[in-house]
């Protein structure tokens, strides 16, 4: 069937005007039974902001073919990397939640959490430019309760329908299966220059947040709306937060670049090698917690999954720890077969009408079912509940366990002993919210403010960081191959900030004038920045968790190598040993010291920072050395803090970094040295340096 339409036809929808183009003889969408589509950007709710309904065919049916789309690898988060632990409550929360696992301080939960990458492929590599999952389920007394984030707490869309086309514009283009594990491509800024309402998440996929240094080194949030309930029925609504206790860090776009070459497994091995050493890494919930009265005075709408709460409006409360203590005995087993679904909360847990929580609740459980072969995926371990369960659910593909005995239904008369389990007053109440309104599908009004927050977030970044977000932008959209789509994305800058908009179309070599978009709403400028949006502007207190590259020669001096290694441990860092071959070398008493990596296998993005502990004569062997002479470049062009020996001065001449030396570079004399470079260390990166090394 087929429609005459205008070339440039307006759908309704988005609080705006979604501006699609066309031909001018454009197929009428349609289900995969035939039946045409009025509506394929909004799911059918009651109210514009009230529940999704169950009967919408629609949305079931393109929700149910995506989770369908692929075996047996996820069709999102398929690079996915977890380690065991548990959650500690800090203080009872009787007062906000019912919830067993808030109930008494030091109280401690097992929990799993996988980390994720979300567009790449299972073999893809660990530092793509990418939101990453961050998936907890805690196996409390009263059964599985599943946060399903991510490390950044808005998304790119606000409804559950727009979720397939979402992903498949940012999967490999589906004629020739690349680019892998990258949005750098015209299927999906053609998306998303479509979509005002995804350019708050823009940002957060631009900035540092998207390639972190680590998972140990990265937030987590569960990006949604959630309702806690009181024993009472009080309804408190929530945002979850993870803070890692190691606080945050990125790396340049550059070193992600070389990690991945170097070791794609970069953020895996970090995770495993922190748990084998006792360095188990730890993170604090955080909650914040508002009422209905806020909710309604927030600018705004709190069920709008591409909005953020400030904690400037709203503090974080932290209530207990996360600790992750021992990597998975098989990775298939555990890692590749736990199943997240975010309906899985327990009593004093509840959802709020985010329509892409909703739909999220409802697409969760078809992708689990389709992965792991059938309804029984709650009978593997790493899935099934740790407390006591009973119920009469049977047979299905895997069966492993069946209800015993003659009854298998209920109700039955058949009496305490062999009736079976029974319902409780205790179970599971969702909150009893009153509803109504229309069912249409339609976007509330409330989400129609697709700018402002993006700014928000823009201007809440240093300069250094606004220019990363830049340099981003002007990268992805370079390997946009249609014009059109680049200056359509561009004409939305400038409702976030004028200077952002300018500097990419001037990397772009754009001639075309930039005509914003038509917003449905205009950005406000009197919000003002939020220091917590920044990851510069909160950097860590310590050098706790962080790799030292020491670089060593012959005849080094023994005293000053024994105190780097002291004063390394003592800020409970970890280093590697590097030499021309791993038998490593002698120093100047001749004690003969092992290298962990030779120099062609050990580049210095893998490190946060390098020393070169090398003799006069070991100095002039590294200046004729590609590898050293990379190693030292890098370090310096990624503005990580250097020591050195005043031998290796002349090594620094011949890569003509003489003049250029500045306070990031320390020298190494005596143990006091020492401590002036590890205490300097604590600031991750010289960022003085930036402006001297990028053109």
């Amino acid at each position: 069937m087929k429609s005459k339409q205008k070339e440039s036809e307006t759908i309704k929808g988005h609080g705006g005007e979604l501006h699609q183009l066309a031909s001018h003889y454009t197929p009428i969408l349609t289900t995969q039974q035939g039946v045409p589509v009025s509506d394929d950007q909004n799911s059918l709710k009651i109210g514009n902001r009230g529940p999704t309904t169950l009967e919408d065919f629609h949305l079931r049916e393109k929700l149910f073919h995506f989770d369908h789309e692929r075996i047996p690898e996820r069709v999102v988060h398929a690079r996915g990397y977890a380690a065991h632990g548990f959650f500690e409550n800090y203080e009872p929360l009787a007062d906000i939640t019912s919830a067993d696992i808030f109930q008494r301080a030091g109280e401690k939960t097992p929990a799993f959490v996988r980390f994720s990458t979300v567009a790449g492929s299972k073999g893809s590599a660990d530092l793509a430019r990418d939101v990453r999952g961050f998936a907890v389920k805690l196996y409390t007394k009263q059964g599985n309760w599943d946060i399903v984030g991510n490390n950044m707490p808005v998304f790119f869309i606000q409804d559950a329908i727009k979720f397939p086309d979402l992903i498949h514009a940012a999967k490999p283009e589906p004629d020739r299966e690349f680019p892998q594990a990258q949005t750098a491509h015209d299927n999906f800024w053609d998306f998303i220059s479509l979509m005002p309402e995804s350019m708050h998440m823009i940002m957060w996929a631009m900035s540092d947040r998207a390639i972190p240094r680590s998972f140990r080194f990265m937030e987590g949030f569960g990006v949604h709306t959630f309702r806690l309930i009181s024993k009472e029925g009080k309804s408190t609504f929530v945002k979850f937060h993870w803070r890692p206790k190691l606080g945050m860090q990125s790396v340049l776009w550059d070193e992600a670049l070389k990690i991945n070459g170097a070791d794609p497994d970069f953020h895996r091995r970090d995770l495993w090698n922190a748990i084998q050493s006792g360095n188990f890494p730890e993170w604090e919930l955080g909650l914040q917690l508002f009422d209905e009265k806020f909710a309604e005075s927030f600018a705004f709408d709190v069920l709008d999954a591409t909005k953020l709460i400030p904690e400037e409006e709203v503090p974080i409360r932290i209530v207990g720890r996360l600790v992750l203590d021992r990597c998975v005995d098989n990775f298939f087993a555990e890692t590749e077969q736990v199943a997240f679904c975010t309906s899985n909360i327990v009593p004093g847990v509840d959802f709020s009408n985010d329509p892409l929580l909703q739909g999220r609740n409802f697409s969760y459980l078809d992708t689990q079912v389709k992965r792991l072969g059938g309804p029984n995926f709650t009978h593997l371990p790493i899935n099934a509940p740790k407390c006591p369960f009973h119920h009469f659910q049977q047979d299905g593909h895997m069966a492993m366990m069946n209800p015993k005995g003659r009854v298998n239904y209920e109700p039955n008369s058949w009496g305490e002993k062999e009736g079976g389990p029974r319902e409780s007053p205790q179970g599971f109440h969702s909150f009893a919210s009153e509803e109504n309104g229309l069912k249409i599908r339609e976007r509330s009004e409330s989400f129609a403010d697709h700018y402002s927050q993006a700014r928000q977030f823009y201007i809440s970044q240093t300069p250094l960081e606004q220019g990363h977000i830049a340099n981003a932008l002007i990268f992805e959209l370079s390997k946009v191959q249609k014009p059109p789509i680049r200056l359509r994305l561009v004409s939305h800058l400038p409702h976030i900030d004028e200077e952002l908009a300018s500097r990419v179309a001037k990397g772009l070599g754009m001639h075309e004038k930039i005509v914003p978009v038509e917003p449905a709403v205009k950005t406000r400028h009197d919000l003002k920045p939020s220091k917590a949006l920044s990851i510069a502007l909160n950097p860590p207190k310590t050098f706790e968790g962080r790799k030292v590259g020491i670089i060593i020669t012959d005849g080094l001096n023994d005293d000053l190598f024994e105190a780097l290694k002291t004063k390394i441990d003592t800020e409970k860092a970890s280093f590697e040993i590097i030499s021309f071959t791993v038998g490593g070398v002698k120093t100047a008493s001749g004690k003969q010291v092992a290298a962990d990596q030779r120099l062609e296998g050990a580049p210095s993005v893998l490190y946060d920072a390098i020393v070169i502990l090398a003799t006069t004569a070991g100095t002039a062997l590294l200046s004729k050395h590609p590898a050293a002479r990379q190693f030292v470049n890098d370090a310096f062009t990624h503005l990580k803090f250097i020591g050195y020996l005043s031998d290796s001065k002349p090594f620094f001449e011949r890569l003509g970094l003489t003049s250029e030396l500045d306070k990031g570079c320390i020298e190494l004399r005596e143990s006091h040295d020492v401590v002036k470079f590890m205490d300097a260390c604590k600031n991750i990166r010289f960022w003085e340096r930036e402006s001297v090394v990028t053109p």
